[in-house]
């Protein structure tokens, strides 16, 4: 297994005004209960900034449900696009992978990641598909086994009967430490086609600043699971540390990386990410100004939001929570230190209960996985299903 530590990288653009934000969520409590839209709690001013751009998004947005396109999903976690417009999902508790067709929502069981061991928060987790897909037929899936958590990819043969669609795990990361909570588990190809996965601490804070474990951290490697010509250190695949819990993986229009993750018992975080940076956990939770840190681009009190996946889409960062059973919408500004263009705006309010994965499905669309069987929610008839979004 690699070693990791650090270094730094990472422009961006334009702009407009100043603003806030505020409110949040630790996934170690209920849910909380319905509310309309509404922005969150407290205010920053932003920095002087350059000319405005006329791409910028409104102030405040909007969302409408299209449609469901699927319902009786067991314990759903990650989701990956595949090229056509058909989906992937994960079963966190039952390790098993089923292609959704992006328009009649028909399951297909495409098999069983062997090696899995479910339990607590961990399990299969994120889902990935390579921009090489169309040539290699290759997913990346990060899981939790008996001893550690791990990354591998699998052969996908479709033309196999449903249920033995997959091949053997090709392992390309392993070691990176498992516990009962705080396994992370989100993987994505980033623009530069290199794979990216957000680990958390596993309830040892001490990981997160520890340069010497993959815990706490956001990792980018080769799609081979190499440490990636230009990391921190030439060595690791470490890319920043200092976080409790990395649960969401996306990139904005200018290729900035943003991430979401849980904090304890005050403030939840959505994070602009530059290389060799230092996120502040254990040392740090939320906005503290602390030399040596970063602090979050937006946070939220632990009632709100429990952040999991997020996603880019119509010039906002779109942020699903768990415990606060809504989506947030974070419009951007384009300002160098990620400050919003205004404060964030939530939907959906524990409408559809809890909310585990968003992900951009291309124009002003997303899809939206709920997360209500998976142990902490409220599991209603149809649940857990994948929402089709028009936002803006």
């Amino acid at each position: 297994m690699q070693t990791p530590v650090l270094r730094k990288g990472i422009v961006a653009l334009l702009a407009s005004a100043s603003l806030l934000l505020s409110a949040c969520s630790s996934d170690d409590g209920p849910a909380a209960g319905e509310g309309a839209s509404s922005p969150p709690a407290s205010a920053t001013s932003a920095p002087a900034s350059a000319s405005p751009s006329a791409d910028l998004p409104p102030a405040k947005g909007s969302v409408k449900v299209e449609k469901t396109l699927t319902e009786g999903l067991a314990s759903p976690w990650g989701l990956a696009a595949l090229p056509g417009g058909d989906l992937l999902v994960g079963s966190r508790d039952e390790a098993t992978i089923t292609r959704i067709d992006g328009e009649s929502g028909e399951k297909t069981l495409l098999g069983s990641v062997p090696g899995v061991a479910p339990a607590g928060e961990g399990g299969l987790l994120g889902l990935a598909v390579p921009p090489t897909f169309g040539a290699d037929h290759l997913i990346y899936v990060y899981f939790t086994t008996e001893s550690d958590n791990r990354i591998a990819r699998l052969q996908y043969d479709e033309k196999k009967p449903p249920g033995q669609q997959l091949g053997a795990p090709d392992t390309i990361l392993r070691g990176i430490p498992k516990g009962a909570i705080h396994n992370g588990g989100r993987i994505a190809f980033g623009p530069d086609r290199m794979l990216y996965a957000g680990t958390g601490e596993t309830g040892d804070t001490g990981l997160a600043q520890d340069k010497a474990s993959p815990s706490g951290k956001i990792l980018r490697m080769t799609p081979d699971g190499e440490p990636v010509h230009g990391n921190p250190e030439a060595d690791s695949p470490v890319y920043s540390y200092g976080h409790r819990n990395v649960q969401g993986l996306a990139w904005d229009g200018s290729k900035r990386l943003w991430a979401s993750e849980f904090g304890q018992d005050t403030w939840d975080e959505l994070n602009l990410i530059e290389p060799g940076k230092n996120y502040g956990w254990p040392d740090v939770e939320g906005k503290k100004g602390k030399p040596g840190y970063v602090d979050p681009v937006a946070q939220w009190k632990t009632s709100e939001a429990s952040p999991s996946g997020i996603a880019y889409a119509e010039g906002s960062i779109w942020m699903a929570g768990l415990r606060g059973e809504r989506l947030w919408r974070i419009p951007l500004s384009g300002k160098a230190d990620g400050e919003p263009l205004a404060a964030p705006q939530s939907f959906l309010d524990g409408k559809y209960g809890r909310l585990r994965t968003v992900l951009a499905a291309g124009g002003d669309k997303l899809w939206l996985v709920t997360s209500n069987t998976d142990g902490r929610g409220t599991a209603k008839p149809g649940d857990d299903r994948i929402l089709l979004l028009k936002v803006r």
